[in-house]
């Protein structure tokens, strides 16, 4: 008869304890929330891997991002240069465009802003983004509020650490626990001035996410004063995919699904631009595969591009009227 592992013989002794603990309602409820961190840890440790691959991998680089190597750490930077020849499949190769691309619009977004009088930016989501410790813009006041899980943000400080990073004084950690918690109160409590416009990157979330959340969330900074602004990539309904598209889709909900990371909330590219209008945006602009792949893509020696058109970005600015 094969005997229990101690530390399992352990957790099952405990099992009706955790069982009966979890049915105190707080108590789930902060179960839920460290479950969601813990896979929004996971997810901003792939998209920052992603992304100092690129700084490795590809030349010209799409996205310059100095500290891509740095905030990931030495040992993982390590495993990234040993896996060359695994970096160069397709679905790697462009999963690691989009990543490039969509910092890289972002920040141009941002940059363009900056002339219109924002001096206000919004990382929503910020994982491990490191746009605040090389703020070119800082210089001119440009304020940076990352807003995350706490638990989130704990663990981002413990990497800075780790990389010598040097926190700005520029830069304002926004603690949200979106269950719990009002995104605007919170940066408000964090210093963000609600009668000036902002700019919003928010890459990376609106797939894990609710329509409900999405459309409070688009609702707030719709009501921002004019020239406040929002970038963000979405996944499109699959009716407006292709057959490869499709595919390549699927494979990728199927490795997410099994790390417990499914996708929520899909968008019909034309009705998500209606809604946006209706809620007081303009300067709306979409791109998906083709037209990044043009903007940043075009004659490569190394042929980089993006794959697929399953994700699309768009960002809206809010009407100055």
């Amino acid at each position: 008869m094969c005997r229990k592992a101690p530390a399992f013989r352990h957790l099952a002794d405990k099992s009706f304890e955790i069982l009966r603990l979890l049915s105190i309602p707080c108590v789930k409820a902060r179960a839920i929330s460290y479950m969601r961190q813990t896979i929004a840890s996971r997810t901003a440790d792939r998209v920052a891997l992603g992304r100092a691959a690129h700084q490795i991998f590809d030349e010209p680089k799409v996205f310059e991002d100095p500290l891509a190597l740095r905030i990931v750490g030495a040992e993982a930077s390590a495993v990234l240069r040993a896996g060359a020849d695994e970096a160069q499949e397709p679905a790697k190769r462009s999963r690691r465009a989009f990543f490039a691309a969509r910092g890289r619009y972002a920040e141009d977004e941002l940059a363009a802003s900056v002339p219109r009088g924002v001096r206000q930016c919004v990382i929503l989501g910020a994982g491990l983004d490191t746009f605040a410790y090389r703020n070119p813009f800082s210089g001119i006041g440009l304020r940076v509020f990352e807003v995350d899980h706490p638990a989130t943000q704990a663990w981002k400080r413990e990497r800075l650490q780790r990389g010598g990073i040097a926190i700005p004084s520029g830069l304002s950690f926004v603690p949200v626990d979106f269950e719990e918690q009002s995104l605007p109160a919170e940066l408000s409590r964090g210093g963000f001035d609600a009668s000036q416009p902002g700019f919003f990157s928010w890459l990376g979330v609106t797939p894990y996410l609710t329509r409900t959340a999405f459309d409070t969330t688009i609702g707030f900074i719709a009501g921002l004063p004019g020239n406040s602004e929002v970038v963000f990539d979405f996944l499109v309904e699959r009716q407006f995919l292709t057959p490869g598209e499709l595919a390549a889709l699927r494979r990728l909900e199927s490795r997410l699904e099994l790390a417990g990371e499914p996708f929520k909330l899909f968008f019909e590219p034309a009705k998500l631009e209606q809604d946006l209008r209706r809620s007081g945006f303009e300067s709306i602009e979409r791109l998906g595969a083709a037209e990044l792949n043009r903007r940043y893509f075009a004659n490569r020696a190394d042929a980089l591009r993006i794959l697929s058109g399953h994700g699309n970005l768009m960002s809206a600015r809010v009407n100055l009227t």
